[in-house]
């Protein structure tokens, strides 16, 4: 499934997780060594530019967090990123540079390229997040199948058994997400597509599209 390999959803270039995502071929497979991850490259974080806040917690001096924010280890925020009031980050957090995290968020388990913003009520659990992705108001991961088996990612009749429980989404860079909508546990969205508001996702959505509904599904046109 070419597609949701990681050299065609994401620019490494814009994620301090670029080491890790390398050394995978889809991004879920990186879902499992996030922890891991921090604890390794957080202690060789620039102290110039970042410094350790509590337990297995690095800030870039750059960032701004609310002083109502809740952020626990492992995590490092980026440079200039910004964590709203309310924000909740609960652990094994990669937030990148120029991120926002906004009022009320809950951050679990993700990695958020550089430039993405989750700014009003979302959730994000178990999740890869592309450059200059945006998830609008209200919108959320539903990382754990209802009847709690494992996720499968689908595309047609193309199909990937991941082993795993907990797949939120990967989003492509680029990609939008329209207020209120729900992604699916196993949903990859390709680089550079809109999903409509309201919408419910699940399965591969191809690059360069604009998501309607499961049936409607086009093509961007570039001028």
């Amino acid at each position: 499934m070419e597609k949701c390999k990681i050299k065609n959803l994401y620019d490494l270039d814009n994620t301090i997780a670029k080491e890790l995502l390398e050394s995978v071929t889809y991004p879920w497979e990186a879902l499992a060594k996030i922890n891991d991850f921090i604890l390794k490259i957080g202690p060789t974080l620039d102290k110039e530019k970042y410094e350790k806040v509590g337990e297995d917690v690095w800030i870039a001096k750059s960032a701004t967090v609310a002083p109502t924010a809740y952020i626990k280890g492992p995590a490092i925020i980026g440079e200039n990123a910004e964590i709203r009031h309310c924000a909740f980050i609960r652990g094994k957090a990669i937030v990148g540079e120029n991120a926002v995290v906004g009022n009320s968020t809950e951050l679990k388990n993700v990695i958020l390229f550089n430039r993405v913003q989750v700014p009003h009520y979302n959730y994000v659990g178990d999740s890869i997040l592309g450059y200059k992705s945006h998830m609008g108001a209200g919108s959320i991961t539903s990382n754990v199948k209802s009847d709690k088996k494992l996720v499968v990612v689908k595309d047609g009749i193309e199909k990937i058994e991941t082993g795993i429980k907990k797949f939120g989404a990967m989003l492509g860079d680029n990609v939008e997400i329209g207020c209120g909508s729900v992604l699916n546990p196993g949903t990859v969205v390709g680089r550079n597509t809109n999903i409509y508001p309201l919408s419910s996702v699940r399965g591969v959505v191809p690059e360069n599209s604009i998501y309607k509904n499961k049936n409607e599904i086009i093509e961007k046109i570039c001028d």
